[in-house]
This record gives structure tokens, C-alpha cells and sequence, in this order.
């Protein structure tokens, strides 16, 4: 009977441990999966200032994807605050206030983001 129970209990040990491991799994390919274009539509809220094609507030993400790679920048350093503007600096200002949304996202996230906007590059 003894041997029953501690039978039972390693096997509850065991299946609670992997149920764990999934979950922590499971959590990371989440974040890892959302597209840049889920962020910068959702989280991010870039849509409500940049389009892809043509200027609203801010330029258009042709216009940011063709600097950017002319330039050999870093869209990712940027959104971190890392870097300075180069696509339009005199919209810097206006753009500062979104900085507390990009530096809360991941660099996974980053990625995706820039990612998406190099999409638009022709």
C-alpha cells in the first residue's frame, strides 16, 4: 500500500511539473507570435499617426522602411529611444509621447514591429 501511494504521488509531482513547463511555454510563444502588424495596429497604436503609403501625422511607413534601410538605421533603437530621428525630425516631439508604449514593448516585439514596417520598403 505504501508503494501505491508513493507511486501516486511521484506521478502527481511529475504531470504538475510538466503542466507547468507547458504553461511557461506556452506564455512565451504567445509573445513571441504576434505579428508587428497585430502591434502596430493594437498595442502600439502607430496606425493613428502613420500609414503605409501616404502621410497622416506622421510619415508613411514607405517613406520610414526606405530611410531607414538607405540609411543603414535602426528602427528598433529608435522606438527605445536610443537613437535620434531621421526619417522627419521635426515630428520628434509629437512622437516622444508614444515613446512610453514602444519602451514597454519586448525587443521581440520591437522586432516584429520593424519587421512590419520593412515590409512597406519597395
Amino acid at each position: 500500500m505504501k508503494k501505491l501511494f508513493l507511486i501516486i504521488t511521484i506521478l502527481l509531482l511529475v504531470s504538475c511539473q510538466n503542466k507547468q513547463e507547458k504553461k511557461e511555454n506556452s506564455v512565451h510563444e504567445t509573445a513571441v507570435t504576434v505579428s508587428g502588424q497585430e502591434l502596430f495596429e493594437g498595442e502600439g497604436n502607430c496606425i493613428a499617426c502613420h500609414k503605409p503609403d501616404q502621410k497622416i501625422i506622421g510619415p508613411s511607413l514607405q517613406d520610414i522602411a526606405k530611410i531607414y534601410k538607405t540609411q543603414k538605421g535602426s528602427i528598433v533603437a529608435f522606438l527605445k529611444e536610443e537613437s535620434d530621428p531621421i526619417v522627419d525630425p521635426s515630428q520628434y516631439d509629437i512622437m516622444k509621447t508614444n515613446f512610453a508604449i514602444t519602451k514597454s514593448m519586448n525587443d521581440d516585439q520591437l522586432k516584429a514591429l520593424e519587421g512590419y514596417i520593412y515590409s512597406f520598403s519597395k
